[in-house]
């Protein structure tokens, strides 16, 4: 396992604190151990892609940093703060859509955006924005029930962007799509990558970590790749020249 921050953490000499730090991080429900003394560091402007079966760990870290749940043991910062105080700048795209089945995306979009969105890009406050980003027809009046798999990805993807997210969390994106859906989430998630950030207290970039079994798709965005086994990292790679 690499523990080492100077082997996981943001680029020497950039100035930049990681979009995300984990240190002796352990995730325990009763005697059973999700995550176990995990030590990672999240550049910030980084795409990493966290490999591994069901029960990796890998929806635990996700969930860790979106500051859904909190560590047993150890330390966590995402955004310079705790987990959980920085969620205006962080967004998480669970593995399920999230979306009401008997409504639009529209009005799905609406709804969520009612729940309070903070940011400085167009999408913000804008379901239709949001919805065109990720090529969905905002006037599309069927139920998101009615939704082949590859377009609820897509509303719900949409959901989470229109929060304007510096750090986007996303639990298997590509979770039943077919190879068409597939590339296109991708094409969206390397385009989400290339959007500016605003805000003072803003790195200027935004960061991606998402999960997934099927490292192929993965690939064409990731700059990294963390590999899990039994709630531990088992190894980390670069990959030199990736992107779409």
């Amino acid at each position: 396992m690499l523990t080492e921050k100077t082997q996981l953490g943001a680029a020497p000499g950039t100035g930049l604190e990681p979009a995300a730090e984990l240190r002796a991080v352990s995730k325990v429900y009763g005697t059973f151990a999700a995550l176990r003394n995990v030590t990672v560091a999240f550049e910030p402007g980084s795409c990493t892609m966290v490999l591994g079966e069901n029960g990796a760990g890998k929806s635990t870290l996700l969930r860790l940093v979106a500051g859904l749940i909190t560590p047993s043991r150890g330390t966590l910062q995402v955004l310079g703060e705790e987990a959980g105080e920085r969620r205006g700048r962080v967004a998480y795209m669970s593995h399920a859509p999230m979306l009401y089945d008997e409504l639009s995306a529209m009005e799905n979009l609406k709804y969520f955006a009612g729940l309070g969105a903070g940011g400085c890009c167009d999408c913000v406050g804008s379901p239709e924005m949001a919805l065109r980003a990720v090529g969905l027809d905002p006037a599309l009046k069927r139920p998101v029930g009615q939704y082949s798999q590859g377009m609820r990805q897509r509303a719900s993807l949409a959901r989470v962007i229109q929060s304007d997210p510096e750090l986007l969390l996303l639990d298997e994106p590509f979770s039943n799509l077919d190879v068409e859906s597939a590339h296109a989430m991708v094409t969206l998630l390397a385009d989400f990558k290339s959007w500016p950030v605003y805000g003072a207290d803003s790195s200027g970039k935004r960061t991606l970590i998402f999960t997934t079994h099927q490292a192929r798709l993965g690939e064409p965005i990731a700059d990294r790749t963390l590999a899990m086994r039994a709630g531990k990292i088992g190894s980390d790679s670069m990959q030199d020249g990736a992107g779409a």
